[in-house]
């Protein structure tokens, strides 16, 4: 049998297990020309709340105007500081500066590459609104001081969720929930390559309170309660029904997409274990991790090298993130400099992640390891 092209992201493959389920769901929504805020949107927002075992799912139109909309939701005011990580996509501090607050930058954990709470710690003052920890490539932050720290200094929580739907965290004291769940609000991203991936944009957010997922349907709404009567400024940020609908189909496989995302990491685990050169992928003792990313660190300086070896086997490889956000030009104004954040700048030099997605099969995996492995003879 010959091998498949290897992708880093199936799309298409998983797509043709449910194309009957899906182009169905396609077609119901242009039979009913219900095209915005039709049954299919409230369909799956029943749907995902179930799942998520959250009291409100506010769907929107990205998870960058997810993130937006949390901070929007809280009432905070021009300079106020929001404590996040310098090690993940732009969008987690994109949103802070638009809004005027003050992102407000701390280093992370150098195994799971979460926002490490002891830093956390030393980062809070008086102008401290918040934190938002990313669970970043499926696994989530450490939750358990983070709502400890925050529940201290009286701050909120806004978990990015995008790259972590339907991973499970066990607390401490054996309470369990759902990424997303297990702060304030929590949001997330349906771009198609995520776990949970619509054919286009979109996003939502989580929340328990009510008061707070009144507010956020509002301000989604272009601050919008009753027709043409405005209460606050707000965003025009919509899920549309066709992807509402689509995404129906899919958050049925979440579970069973996640599970073959673990088998697939764990055939890397066990081909990469008496290779000294790298490290695979961390797991944190009270997160599940679904594998968003399988993310190795090589040592010694041969990431580049190897990654270009990988990609001249055909094997496409990616390097999330070359460059701290500290470092990036459009944020030099934070005022952080080369140092500050020594470990994600260390980390920024050997991440590689691998071909990661549902369709993965073992001649694929069996050929992706044996060629890491190769390079290191």
């Amino acid at each position: 049998m010959a091998m498949e092209n290897i992708q880093m992201v199936d799309l298409k493959g998983q797509y043709d297990k449910i194309k009957v389920e899906v182009n169905s769901a396609i077609q119901s929504v242009i039979d009913s020309s219900a095209f915005i805020k039709g049954p299919a949107l409230k369909k799956f927002q029943k749907e995902l709340e179930t799942y998520m075992a959250v009291k409100h799912v506010i769907p929107c139109a990205n998870g960058t105007d997810a993130l937006q909309l949390a901070l929007m939701g809280l009432n905070l005011k021009p300079g106020d500081e929001i404590i996040t990580s310098p090690f993940t996509f732009i969008a987690t501090i994109e949103v802070i500066q638009l809004l005027g607050l003050k992102p407000v930058l701390v280093d992370i954990d150098p195994d799971t590459f979460n926002i490490n709470p002891e830093n956390i710690k030393k980062a809070i003052t008086s102008r401290t609104k918040a934190i938002m920890p990313v669970h970043l490539f499926g696994q989530c932050a450490n939750m358990d001081k983070i709502l400890e720290l925050a529940e201290t200094h009286n701050l909120f929580v806004i978990e990015d969720t995008a790259q972590a739907i339907g991973a499970k965290y066990n607390f401490n004291n054996g309470r369990t929930g759902k990424a997303g769940t297990l702060g304030h609000i929590g949001t997330t991203s349906f771009f198609p390559s995520k776990n949970l991936g619509a054919f286009g944009d979109g996003g939502a957010i989580f929340t328990n309170d009510d008061e707070l997922a009144e507010k956020l349907s509002i301000i989604a709404n272009h601050g919008m309660k009753q027709q043409y009567y405005y209460e606050q400024v707000g965003l025009n940020s919509r899920l549309d029904s066709l992807q509402a609908a689509i995404l129906s189909v899919k958050l049925k496989y979440l579970d069973a997409y996640n599970k073959a995302r673990q088998k697939a990491a764990a055939y890397y685990d066990t081909a990469f274990q008496e290779n000294p050169q790298i490290s695979p992928p961390f797991r944190f003792k009270n997160s599940e991790h679904i594998f968003h990313q399988y993310t190795l660190k090589v040592k010694n300086g041969k990431r580049d090298a190897l990654k270009h070896f990988l990609n001249e086997k055909g094997i496409p490889a990616m390097i999330y993130y070359p460059v701290g956000l500290h470092l990036q030009e459009a944020y030099k104004n934070l005022g952080y400099v080369e140092g500050d954040f020594p470990i994600t700048e260390k980390i920024c030099t050997e991440v590689l992640s691998l071909p990661m997605h549902t369709e993965l099969d073992e001649l694929q995996l069996k050929y992706i390891t044996e060629s890491v492995n190769e390079f290191f003879k």
